[in-house]
C-alpha cells in the first residue's frame, strides 16, 4: 500500500469529508472525476483512491496528475465491498463519501450534502441526485428501494428529471454509487459485507444502518453525473450470479421473520415476471449477453453459493437483530413505505 498525504487544511470549522473513490481499469473516467472534485465549493475533504489491481495504468495517472490524492494500492481486484473498506479504514472524516469513479460531481455536491448531514445527528447517510452522464436529465438513482425478496432498485431510475424529486426528504438508503455516509454509523454498524464482493452490499449497508435507528435523508442540491455500469459492465454472468445470490444474503441478514418465510414466494413471482420479460424483450433479463438458457445454470449456482454461505450470514443476523432500534413491526412498515413494484424490477431495465 502506496499512501501519498492530503495537505488540504480545515476550513471555516467545517468537518473533514472523506471521499473513497474505488477503481479497476477505469483510467478513462478519473479526470473528470478527480478535476470535479478539484472544483468543489467546500474544500475540507480529503481523497482516497483505492486501486484494486488496475493494469491500465491508473494508479500512475492518478499520481502525476493528483498528487495529494492518498492512494491504495490493492494487489489485485478485491471487489466493490472489500476495496471500498480498505479506504473507508483509513479515512480521517467524520464523513465518508463514496463515489464511483466513472461520475462528475457538481461544484456544490459535498457542500450541500454536509449542510443537511450537520442538521441531525442521527442522519447516518445522505443520497445525491444522481443523473445520466450521457442525458442529464435522466434520472438514474435518487435514493434506493427495495422488493420484499431483497432485490432493490434506484428510485427515480430512467425518469425524466422534471423536479418531481427535488425537496429535501428521508429515504429508505443511498445508492453506493455516490452516498455519504457518517462514520460514527459505520463504526457502529460495520463496512461493506466483504463476503458479497460486489452488487447488493450497498443494500445491506444501508439497511443495517436503519434497523440501528439512523435515518436517511435524500439531498435533491447535491447532483451526480453518472455513467451507469461504467466500470463493471451489464448484464453479464458474472453480476447476475452475484446479483442473485447477494440479494439473498441480504434478506437473511436484515428482514422481519414473516418476509422471510414468504421468500420463496415474491422470489417465484419476480421469476416469472423475468421470464415474461424475456418473452417480450423487456427488462434487464432480455438483454443477457449470453445466451439465455444459461441463466438457469448461473440461478443454481447462485443458490448453491448463497446456502454454503448461510452459517456465517445467520451470525452475522444475531449481530444486526440483536442490536436493532426498529422492531418488526416498524421495519416491515419501512419496507411497505419504500417497496418496489414488481414491473419496475423486472420490466424496466
Amino acid at each position: 500500500m502506496i499512501i501519498v498525504k492530503n495537505q488540504k487544511e480545515s476550513r471555516q470549522n467545517k468537518p473533514l469529508v472523506s471521499v473513497v473513490i474505488l477503481n479497476w481499469n477505469g483510467k478513462r473516467y478519473l479526470n473528470d472525476c478527480l478535476t470535479s472534485l478539484e472544483n468543489q465549493s467546500f474544500t475540507n475533504f480529503e481523497i482516497i483512491f483505492a486501486d484494486n489491481g488496475s493494469e491500465d495504468d491508473s494508479v500512475s495517472f492518478v499520481k502525476e496528475n493528483f498528487p495529494k490524492t492518498i492512494i491504495v494500492e490493492n494487489k489485485k481486484n478485491l471487489g466493490f465491498a472489500e476495496g471500498n473498506n480498505r479506504g473507508i479504514r483509513i479515512a480521517q472524516g467524520k464523513y465518508v463519501f463514496i463515489l464511483n469513479n466513472d461520475t462528475k460531481v457538481d461544484k456544490n455536491c459535498l457542500e450541500k450534502l454536509v449542510e443537511v448531514a450537520e442538521r441531525n445527528d442521527k442522519i447516518g447517510m445522505a443520497a445525491t441526485k444522481i443523473l445520466s452522464i450521457q442525458n442529464s436529465k435522466l434520472i438514474d438513482s435518487v435514493g434506493v428501494n427495495i422488493y420484499f425478496d431483497g432485490m432493490s432498485r434506484g428510485r427515480g431510475r430512467k425518469e425524466i428529471d422534471n423536479g418531481q424529486y427535488d425537496k429535501i426528504e428521508k429515504i429508505l438508503i443511498p445508492s453506493g454509487c455516490a452516498a455519504l455516509y457518517r462514520k460514527e454509523m459505520l463504526d457502529e454498524i460495520g463496512l461493506f459485507d466483504e463476503r458479497f464482493f460486489a452488487y447488493c452490499e450497498d443494500t445491506d449497508l444501508g439497511l443495517r444502518g436503519r434497523l440501528a435507528g439512523w435515518q436517511a435523508q435524500f439531498v435533491p442540491s447535491a447532483v451526480i453525473q453518472h455513467y451507469y455500469s461504467g466500470t463493471s459492465g451489464k448484464y453479464s454472468s458474472f453480476k447476475a450470479f452475484l446479483v442473485e445470490r447477494n440479494h439473498f444474503w441480504v434478506v437473511l441478514k436484515n428482514f422481519p421473520p414473516k418476509l422471510i418465510l414468504f421468500l420463496p414466494f415474491y422470489t417465484v413471482l419476480r421469476y416469472s415476471f423475468i421470464i415474461f420479460g424475456l418473452l417480450t424483450k423487456r427488462g434487464a433479463g432480455a438483454r443477457y449477453q449470453s445466451p439465455k438458457f444459461q441463466l438457469v445454470f448461473i440461478l443454481l449456482k447462485s443458490y448453491i453459493s448463497a446456502l454454503r454461505g448461510l452459517p456465517e450470514m445467520l451470525n452475522k443476523r444475531k449481530f444486526i437483530q440483536k442490536n436493532k432500534k426498529l422492531n418488526n413491526k416498524e421495519i416491515y412498515n419501512l419496507f411497505k413505505k419504500y417497496s418496489l413494484r414488481l414491473s419496475e424490477i423486472t420490466l424496466n431495465d
